[in-house]
């Protein structure tokens, strides 16, 4: 992954931040349409140029029609992370609500994905039905928020914001060209 290859040429530290996309989404998900309706948005267009970037950085992007609430997905994440599978659990669930369209705030669908990359689903299910991540994800909600996050992904390196799915290239250049890589957070 991009990221990862960042991280190895730069010796860099990347500090995960979860981001509230769409929190108002309720648990069963959303219809894409109904989510966007009355915003002015061409989701045809909108899908179309998502597909463009996708294939330009090797992302499998599926044709999804709905939207799921990824809080529990999120809480979930900060779990994983303390079990050393952080990267490895972002990816899954990238790839089960993106290129996939699975609900990644179902309980069983979570669970799937956490035993996908070797965590325990009975252990996973006490970690979201139980809250223990609740305050964690809060934090990092309130850090976009004064970070300017508004969508994802989005990389913050020295207080430049570089937004969306961007070439390597793109992503090195926000590095070098302040002079120092000490961290990205």
């Amino acid at each position: 992954m991009r990221i990862e290859q960042l991280r190895r040429e730069f010796d860099l530290t990347l500090q995960h931040t979860v981001f509230p996309l769409h929190p108002e989404t309720p648990a069963e998900g959303m219809e894409l349409d109904d989510l966007f309706a009355g915003r002015g948005f061409d989701l045809d267009a909108m899908f179309h140029r998502l597909r463009q970037v996708a294939d330009e950085v090797a992302l499998p992007l599926g044709n999804r029609t709905r939207t799921f609430n990824s809080r529990r997905a999120q809480e979930l994440g900060k779990w994983a992370e303390q079990q050393g599978h952080g990267d490895a659990f972002r990816n899954a669930v990238y790839h089960a609500y993106f290129a996939e369209g699975r609900n990644i705030s179902a309980i069983n669908e979570l669970t799937g994905i956490a035993a996908e990359v070797e965590l325990p689903p009975v252990e996973a299910r006490d970690v979201i039905t139980s809250g223990r991540y609740t305050a964690e994800v809060d934090a990092d909600w309130q850090r976009a928020r004064s970070l300017g996050v508004t969508a994802v992904p989005t990389l913050h390196y020295q207080g430049n914001l570089l937004v969306g799915f961007t070439p390597y290239s793109t992503m090195k250049n926000l590095i070098t060209r302040s002079g120092s890589w000490a961290r990205v957070d």
